[in-house]
């Protein structure tokens, strides 16, 4: 069964065309596992259940992904046939098995040693009850997905091999959900294999976290980064015609309220134009080199009159990451997660801790940048102004203010350790803001940190967790841990359960485990 647009569930981004329409052409494998043991009408059944599970996915709103059935494995050379197929196979981004009889997991070793996609371990049967009345030995053979899969999995375990593991009936709601839900990270993780990022001047100075080894990120992740100047901006901001900017303004004006400043005639209008020639610019150039993600640092603007801000921000909103003062890591991180997202309700944007509001009773976050949030996470029609920005030397820029909703969220970071990459997550709940901010001429956001902030900040800080950050009211940490697993990287989660004390604990047993065990993840 083909997946057509009309099966992508109703979005309240704006996420660009592209990522839906790549995502209509990636594949997810169905493997069913199974050995000549059995005979040719058992082995028939067995084809014939699984199609069956397979068209039932694929006519779930819950999975974005097409499924597609592929024969039978029955022996060594066809489960490694399937294997090589698989890892070599361009749209394939990953394989779902599930062990309709039993098939002996020796056949198996092989093919899982050459397997290069996410695999899914779907531990599922055809039949959702037992037919007292019926049932049989006839029935007994052919449904053993209660050990056959358990065979199955102790391969993977012996072999270390990472996996997500599904444990339900396939046509509950909630299993298909689990299952759209790990093909979502499958497609994060096949955009984090293809990915390149335009970082646009070098890292902020003197800082730390958003720098690292950018040639081990391209091992680990497949994605790199490499370096340009404003310069190469600027050259397709000189080619622009009057036309192109002209529809850009009237854009602007239509789909956010303006300043009285910014309106034709206004004091600060030629502020505007200049901001829509950078979007525009920007634009150009990011789509030339193929890049999906970016980063800029107001201390190598060049040419540029303000540093970025609506052209940032409206950018996220079609889905390309960013990280600001060259922080490459969060601005890919950022794009692999409005990847797995699109659909979904829900923003994600980069993120900053910004300041904090201390009172007896509670402790609240405020989340903001200078200027570069998504107004994907906006709760109502965003405000487009201008303001000084007391920092860069650079004429005042344009920006979009706005609140975000409350609701919860997470807010993710991937840092550099020297040794390993680590995912820190925590869950946090958005809050409406306790006064109306007249006076903060950026985005932002207001989170109850979980489990408080003492013991939220705490941890983050123990973990080495950077500044910026990915905000998503769309994706659940279930999302990042089995990204993660994909990656094979570290994930430390901070929640409603964390204690300071077992923190410490599992951040010493993490940093045991990844020394013994780092040439084999």
């Amino acid at each position: 069964m083909n997946v057509s647009m009309a099966k992508m569930p109703t979005t309240v981004n704006n996420y660009n065309k592209f990522i839906k329409l790549n995502m209509l052409e990636k594949e997810i494998w169905f493997v069913t596992g199974s050995q000549d043991l059995y005979g040719e009408e058992t082995l028939k059944q067995v084809a014939k259940d699984s199609q069956q599970i397979v068209e039932g996915f694929n006519a779930s709103d819950n999975i974005p992904v097409k499924i597609v059935f592929k024969p039978t494995v029955k022996s060594p050379t066809e489960i490694t046939d399937i294997c090589l197929q698989a890892s070599s196979t361009k749209n394939c981004i990953g394989i779902v098995t599930w062990m309709h009889t039993f098939s002996p997991a020796k056949m198996w070793i092989k093919g899982l040693s050459v397997l290069n996609k996410p695999l899914c371990h779907l531990h599922t049967q055809f039949n959702a009850e037992v037919p007292w009345e019926t049932i049989d030995m006839d029935f007994m053979n052919l449904n053993q997905s209660a050990h056959g899969d358990r065979e199955f999995g102790h391969m993977m375990t012996r072999m270390r091999k990472n996996r997500k593991i599904i444990v339900g009936h396939w046509q509950e709601d909630r299993i298909q959900k689990k299952l759209g839900n790990w093909a979502r990270v499958a497609m994060g993780w096949n955009e984090f294999q293809n990915l390149t990022v335009a970082r646009i001047g070098d890292n902020m100075r003197e800082v730390s976290v958003t720098d690292g080894d950018k040639v081990e990120a391209q091992l680990r992740f497949g994605f790199s980064v490499n370096g340009y100047d404003s310069s190469d901006v600027v050259k397709h901001m000189n080619i622009l015609t009057e036309d192109e900017v002209e529809a850009l303004m009237k854009e602007y004006e239509e789909s956010y309220e303006l300043s009285d400043k910014l309106k034709p005639g206004g004091a600060q209008r030629q502020s505007l134009i200049d901001a829509a020639k950078i979007e525009l610019g920007l634009r150009g150039f990011l789509e030339e080199g193929g890049f999906k993600a970016f980063t800029d640092t107001f201390e190598n603007l060049g040419e540029l009159k303000q540093l970025p801000g609506i052209a940032t921000q409206r950018l996220m909103a079609d889905g390309y990451g960013f990280g600001a003062e060259g922080d490459w890591k969060t601005s890919a991180l950022l794009r692999a997660l409005k990847v797995m997202a699109t659909g979904l309700n829900g923003g994600t944007s980069f993120m900053e801790d910004y300041t904090y509001h201390f009172t007896p009773q509670k402790a609240y976050v405020l989340g903001s940048h200078m200027l570069e949030i998504c107004p994907s996470i906006a709760d109502a029609k965003p405000s487009c102004e201008v303001h000084p920005l007391g920092i860069g030397g650079k004429e005042d820029p344009v920006r979009l203010v706005f609140n975000s909703p409350a609701g919860p969220a997470i807010n993710v970071s991937l840092v550099d350790l020297g040794n390993r990459f680590r995912l820190v997550v925590n869950e946090v709940e958005a809050v409406e803001p306790m006064g109306k901010l007249p006076n903060l001429p950026v985005a932002r956001v207001i989170w109850d940190a979980k489990p408080d902030l003492e013991i939220a900040a705490t941890s983050w800080i123990l973990a080495g967790g950077a500044h910026h950050t990915v905000y998503s009211q769309a994706l659940t940490t279930e999302f990042i841990e089995d990204f993660a697993e994909m990656a094979g990287i570290e994930l430390v989660v901070i929640d409603k359960n964390t204690t300071i004390r077992e923190f410490k604990n599992q951040l010493n047993a993490n940093e045991a485990y990844y020394h013994l065990f780092k040439n084999k993840l």
